[in-house]
């Protein structure tokens, strides 16, 4: 899926929300400036939670609680894994406490945190340095995710 301005990968993050349930696991994969952060800004947008959406990058994680006067159902809990050197750095997080209760956005976490949960959405990005036009995969891992991106059709790739 392309993804031409900014504002298209927030709008992403925004039309997944509704899918997400407490358990989640979203992976976001992609070179520095593929819009990770701005997909997770649109998936705490959609899923209505307090406080401001910015890369965790310094203090690693940040959890954003549901805003009731926003419609937020779920917590968000945005980590950005760029500094962590492996799983026993994942594990000392002890990230696995809040995946049952929230939606767990990760940045830069492929090969460190999918053993949080039997399956997981992995989602590639991918930056045109000329055009600056991102490019999003989605890849369902285990668990029904292949059924509930099929339900949004276009965003699947089918």
């Amino acid at each position: 899926m392309e993804l031409t301005t900014p504002d298209d990968t927030r709008a992403l993050g925004r039309t997944l929300a509704p899918l997400l349930r407490a358990g989640d696991l979203i992976v976001l994969v992609g070179p520095l400036g593929a819009g990770k952060t701005q997909l997770a800004q649109g998936i705490g947008a959609g899923l209505g939670v307090r406080g401001a959406i910015t890369s965790p990058t310094f203090v690693i994680s940040r959890v954003h609680p549901p805003d009731p006067t926003r419609g937020g159902r779920l917590p968000l809990v945005h980590v950005d894994a760029y500094r962590l050197g492996g799983v026993a750095e994942v594990d000392d997080l002890d990230l696995d406490a809040d995946v049952d209760s929230a939606v767990t956005v990760v940045e830069w976490g492929a090969g460190l945190v999918e053993q949080l949960t039997d399956g997981y959405l992995e989602i590639r990005l991918d930056r045109d340095d000329e055009t600056e036009v991102r490019t999003a995969t989605l890849v369902p891992h285990g668990g029904d995710w292949a059924s509930r991106l099929t339900e949004l059709g276009a965003l699947s790739g089918k």
